[in-house]
């Protein structure tokens, strides 16, 4: 294609929120963390290596029983109050900035526990044992 020699109407994606199919054999809550596979596909979040925080869930979604995609997902990028690991892997304001990782589809921690668990954001405030993280792929994957 060549570059522009006049005005163009370019199309833009609207909201906060997106839509995508949902990965084989998975049920996912509503307000629980989402993440990308590595071939793709929308997952709950879980401790795993080779994928990524996206959002949270905008409602409860059932592939159970279904093939990759047969179903598909609300989200939503933002920021959003998470539970926090403990021991060692417990964020703290030092942390404000940093990427925190997955544990599972309501709670992340400190560190990738030695390669095992994805990036689920970024470390946004901290209060009372809640972790407010930033999950946006776009913004993590620049993180990373």
């Amino acid at each position: 294609m060549s570059a522009l020699t006049s005005e163009r109407n370019t199309t833009q994606l609207r909201g906060e929120t997106r839509v995508e199919p949902l990965a084989a054999a998975v049920k996912v809550w509503k307000g629980g963390i989402l993440m990308r596979n590595a071939a793709g596909f929308v997952t709950k979040a879980a401790t795993a290596a080779g994928c990524i925080g996206i959002g949270r869930a905008e409602a409860t979604a059932d592939n159970g029983a279904g093939l990759a995609g047969a179903v598909s997902v609300e989200y939503r990028a933002g920021v959003f109050g998470f539970a926090n690991s403990g021991g060692p892997d417990a964020i703290a304001r030092a942390d404000i900035g940093k990427l925190c990782y997955i544990v599972d589809d309501q709670t992340v921690a400190k560190t990738n526990g030695t390669a095992t668990r994805s990036p689920a954001g970024i470390v946004d405030s901290i209060d009372a044992g809640t972790v407010w993280a930033r999950l946006d792929e776009a913004v993590t994957r620049g993180a990373v």
